[in-house]
This record gives structure tokens, C-alpha cells and sequence, in this order.
């Protein structure tokens, strides 16, 4: 296990849900969510704030392993930072916050854990984050976690991202590299010694000819570790800069929503064309959900649940 820093505020070390089913515990290294007493998934920090792992209801874990844990059966180990589930972006005010490369250092760091409630159904967390490279705060973000279980066989992550310039405008640049993503585990991908896995998106596109295109959502789905049925998916919020988002869907097992990287997903698009500035006194907001499911993608209800999804409050941090 990697040894992970965590900047934590003082005063609550656990909030147990009524019914003793889910609940969130904070440690020096970490916030874990349970249900039952069992971990569902926790968020560390890196460079980067990661969640890990990403449970199906059948036990299994549905992320990719690497680099969290060593050793594991058939795991690839490339791009590092590609940590089961994290929002970073490869360009804002030209550092790279996706691939930690570069000038500048760039890190996501956390000022502090806060609002957190758990009830027999979801958790809920809030990270204050600064967005820091060359020693200066490039952006501030307000990032709320909910995690829920919607059905036996579902769990929902919704995120919620709230991002602010801090002392200059922010420019969030043009590139592939972002932006709300997740790795998924070996058997549901497309390449590698276990991969068994397919991509499916709202518009019915499959397999590669999902990438770069535009739609509400893409699924990942295949058998998980334990063999059985499972569907990883990212749901893209109505509200959302650039509806419906375009997706750094890999066939080596990343998905990404992306509403920048306008001239790598579109032919002919100059370089530029999907950069945005972010001015002093603006919010950007982006919401979007994971859904984890043990079943096939027509028992997953992709289209129903992303018609639940758009239908929440875009102002609601929750």
C-alpha cells in the first residue's frame, strides 16, 4: 500500500448511519465508507484524491488495483496516476494535473473533510481542495461524494464538483487528458491477458467507436473478478459545460468524461477549441454519477437511471 498524506480537520472520527448499515469513518490516512461494518470504498490522497475500491454488490472490486495494491494477478502498470477513481484535468493555466508532469509540481491538495452524514441508505462528504502548482493555488474546488446504495444489486457514486479561480482567472485547457475519470478492473476491459470486457454508450455506439463521441453516458461491462455479471458506467449531468460531454473511453479500461478536449475528439477542430476560461467570481460546476451494478447493462437500467440523475438539482451540492 502506498503511504498517503491526509490534511484532516479535528473533531469527528466517525458518523454512524442510524441503522448501523452505512457509515463514514475518518482516519489519519483516509475516509471510509461501510455498510454493515464492511468497507464499500475509501478516499485517499495522493497528488491526486482517489477512490478505492469500486465495489460491485457481488464483492468484487470493479477498479483497477494498481498501483494501491501490488501483486495482483494480470494487472497492467501503466500510467500511475491512473488511480480507480479521480477528477483531475491535464491543463489548467498550462500545469498538468492529470499525469503530474511537467513544471510546477501540480498537485490536488486537501484543506479539509467536512458536512458528513450517513443514513441507512448514503454517505455523504465534503473535500475543500486547492489545486496548487509553482507553489501558487491555480484553483479552489468544493468536491461532494455521496455514495448510495440505489438497489441490492446497484451502488450509485454521485460527484459534484465546484471549481473557482483563485486570485486570476483559470484557464482549463484543451486536451484528451481529463477530467471526471476511473480505471476499470482487468476483466472488463477490452485488451490485456483477462480482458473479456465490452463499451456501450447512450446512443448505442459499442467498443471503440465510443471514443471521443458525445453522449449521456458510457458503460464498461463484462464479467468482474469473481466471474460474475457487472456494468461499470459515467452518467454526464444536464446541466454540465458542453452536454452531452465527450468520452476518453479506452480500450485498455479508462473512461473519462471530457468536455475540453474539443480538437482531439473532433476532426478538424483547431487546438484551442474546447478551452475555458474560468473568470474571477465564476463557479463551474460538474456533476456526474458512477454506477456500479452486478448484472448485465439491460438489468443496470443505464437509461432510467441517467433520466433519475438529470432530474436531481443541479444546485444541490448533495
Amino acid at each position: 500500500m502506498l503511504r498517503l498524506r491526509w490534511l484532516l480537520l479535528s473533531g469527528i472520527a466517525a458518523w454512524p448511519a442510524t441503522s448501523m448499515a452505512l457509515e463514514i469513518r475518518k482516519h489519519e490516512d483516509r475516509v471510509e465508507i461501510l455498510d454493515d461494518g464492511q468497507t464499500v470504498t475509501q478516499l485517499f490522497e495522493s497528488r491526486v484524491p482517489y477512490l478505492y475500491p469500486l465495489p460491485s454488490p457481488s464483492g468484487a472490486n470493479l477498479a483497477r488495483h494498481w498501483p494501491i495494491e501490488e501483486g495482483v494477478d494480470g494487472e497492467e502498470k501503466d500510467h500511475p496516476h491512473h488511480r480507480s477513481m479521480w477528477f483531475s484535468h491535464g491543463s489548467v493555466n498550462g500545469y498538468d494535473f492529470w499525469a503530474w508532469s511537467g513544471k510546477g509540481h501540480p498537485e490536488i491538495r486537501t484543506r479539509g473533510v467536512r458536512e458528513l452524514s450517513a443514513d441507512p441508505e448514503s454517505a455523504t462528504f465534503i473535500l475543500d481542495l486547492d489545486w496548487v502548482a509553482d507553489g501558487k493555488i491555480q484553483l479552489t474546488e468544493t468536491r461532494t461524494y455521496r455514495i448510495r446504495k440505489a438497489d441490492p444489486d446497484t451502488w450509485w457514486i454521485d460527484l459534484h464538483s465546484q471549481l473557482q479561480p483563485s486570485g486570476q482567472d483559470a484557464l482549463l485547457g484543451d486536451t484528451k487528458e481529463g477530467t471526471c475519470a476511473l480505471r476499470v478492473d482487468r476483466t472488463l476491459r477490452l485488451k490485456g491477458a483477462m480482458a473479456r470486457g465490452g463499451i456501450l454508450d447512450s446512443e448505442g455506439r459499442t467498443d471503440g467507436d465510443s471514443w471521443g463521441k458525445r453522449s449521456k453516458w458510457v458503460a464498461f461491462h463484462g464479467p468482474d473478478e469473481k466471474g460474475e455479471p457487472a456494468v461499470v458506467a459515467m452518467l454526464d449531468h444536464p446541466s454540465n459545460l458542453r452536454f452531452p460531454s465527450w468520452w476518453h473511453a479506452r480500450d485498455y479500461g479508462l473512461l473519462a468524461a471530457n468536455p475540453f478536449g474539443i480538437h482531439d475528439f473532433e476532426n478538424g477542430k483547431a487546438p484551442g477549441s474546447g478551452d475555458y476560461l474560468l473568470q474571477q467570481g465564476e463557479t463551474l460546476n460538474l456533476r456526474y454519477r458512477i454506477l456500479l451494478h452486478h448484472g448485465t447493462p439491460d438489468a443496470a437500467s443505464l437509461e432510467a437511471t441517467w433520466k433519475d440523475f438529470a432530474e436531481t438539482d443541479s444546485s444541490d451540492p448533495s
